[in-house]
């Protein structure tokens, strides 16, 4: 399941982003770096918390318009292509409090 939310998350940023495959896929990998998680081991709350801290940043850098919209947009399609395969996991909050951020 992991495997496919990161395949999700790189999709959901090229289809709302506009970036290319390799961009999306490096762009999303460099976020979830930052947030020491591993892409083998997402769940999406995780996603979530990456989306709303990081990816805006992220997209910004790459020349990306509106940002915090396209990481909103791109979100709610991961969500909607994962509900029901949801594990339990930790909230954003505490994935940034672990980080020594917020």
């Amino acid at each position: 399941m992991a495997g496919d939310l990161f395949d999700a998350a790189a999709q959901a940023i090229e289809d709302h982003a506009g970036l290319d495959r390799l961009a999306a896929r490096g762009t999303l990998r460099l976020s979830l770096k930052q947030a020491g998680l591993d892409p083998q081991k997402l769940s999406v709350l995780q996603l979530r918390a990456v989306f709303e801290k990081l990816m805006p940043r992220e997209l910004e850098a790459r020349g990306v318009a509106e940002a915090v919209d396209v990481c909103r947009s791109a979100i709610a399609a991961i969500a909607s292509a994962a509900s029901g395969g949801e594990r339990a996991a930790e909230s954003p909050d505490d994935i940034f409090r672990r980080l020594g951020g917020d």
